[in-house]
């Protein structure tokens, strides 16, 4: 009889450290929720997507060897954490201003919304150190030397995006059931004000936790 892919015991104690992971309120999650609240629903999902498409990368760049690299140079990667958060503190302070000022906030980033989700999602999960954790020190004792790696990557992967996937959409798509009222002027001020201290709440989380 074949052996599975994957250990069950091990698959099953990662299923559950993973649903742990996925639904803490950490940098991706907040920033769902600002996506949400600001750009609204279909800008929430994009940002889901392009944060999922990082993790993707992660997976792919963990199944040749960059768990690695990280351990070998990790001032290296310390600066890529860095910038990622404080691209983030940046969205937050442009945010802030923009409430201050009564201006568009997040939405006047880019004129295509869409890719400037995807984009900015991107961004703060490949730069995520919750990111480098997971692959440096939550993976590996979960994967078996005795079974093929990419299978069990994979096995691992489709996990991993789909809580991801799930926890993220939920956050993004709570923080948009608030969007409707931003047509009134003192809410959204209000609002963008929230927004502004939830990103530099993400970036100052991306920065601590490294």
């Amino acid at each position: 009889m074949t052996a599975p892919p994957v250990d069950p015991a091990r698959y099953a104690a990662f299923l559950g450290v993973m649903v742990v992971m996925a639904i803490t309120p950490g940098p991706a999650n907040v920033f769902a929720i600002a996506t949400g609240a600001e750009k609204g629903k279909a800008a929430a999902l994009t940002a889901v997507a392009g944060m999922n498409a990082a993790t993707l990368v992660w997976f792919s760049a963990a199944a040749l060897g960059l768990g690695g690299l990280i351990l070998a140079f990790p001032r290296a990667f310390h600066l890529i954490a860095l910038a990622g958060a404080a691209y983030v503190a940046w969205l937050g302070l442009k945010t802030l201003i923009a409430a201050q000022k009564g201006g568009g906030g997040l939405a006047r980033l880019s004129v295509r919304p869409g890719r400037s989700a995807f984009r900015d999602g991107f961004t703060v999960q490949i730069s995520n150190p919750k990111a480098v954790l997971f692959f440096t020190a939550v993976l590996p004792p979960f994967l078996d030397p005795g079974r093929p790696l990419p299978a069990q990557l994979l096995a691992f992967g489709c996990a991993t995006i789909g809580f991801d996937i799930i926890s993220m959409s939920a956050y993004g798509l709570g923080g948009a059931a608030l969007a409707d009222r931003m047509t009134e002027p003192r809410f959204r001020r209000i609002f963008q004000t929230g927004v502004g201290l939830l990103l530099c709440a993400a970036a100052t989380l991306m920065a601590l936790r490294h």
